[in-house]
């Protein structure tokens, strides 16, 4: 199976992740401008850039998941047998499917229970906020769903060899 879908999301996720990095390094410096230079800096600027944060961070953080960016500590893995060691990689791998289900199912409560409220200063929705967590969450049972058929593979290409 492909997983050219996941390849696609992944180079969409590094795509927005740089915009809005882009467009979050513009409204600090926009809003320290304001500040220092007109003496009047923009109310809203702080709450939009707190909104883009999130918006970077949580996909991001996923995608950091499937390219294994993320902190590990392999020194207890690498001294395992190698049966042993696919266990706890395939365990850790369900471990952490089953985390992003969980974060994108409890986010959605959170999502739908703060829509009809606004952020202060911006009129959004509130709800926009938690969203990122649901991104995540789903971001990561694909990408997780990913790494598990890709330790298949690699199983059953170790037992032909």
């Amino acid at each position: 199976m492909s997983w050219k879908f996941n390849d696609r999301i992944a180079a969409a996720v590094v795509v927005a992740g740089a915009m809005s990095l882009v467009g979050l390094v513009g409204l600090i410096g926009y809003q320290v401008w304001g500040r220092y230079v007109l003496n009047d800096s923009p109310t809203w600027a702080e709450s939009l850039a707190l909104l883009l944060v999130l918006m970077v961070s949580l996909p991001v953080a996923a995608l950091g998941l499937r390219e294994n960016f993320h902190l590990g500590i392999s020194f207890v893995l690498d001294r395992l047998s190698p049966k042993l060691k696919r266990y706890v990689e395939y365990s850790n791998t369900l471990i952490l499917c089953a985390f992003g289900g969980a974060m994108a199912w409890y986010s959605t409560d959170l999502v739908i229970g703060t829509w009809n409220r606004q952020i202060p200063l911006l009129g959004l929705p509130q709800g926009l906020k938690y969203l990122p967590l649901v991104i995540c969450g789903v971001l990561i049972v694909l990408f997780m769903l990913e790494r598990l058929a890709d330790l298949s593979k690699a199983r059953a290409s170790n037992e032909e060899s």
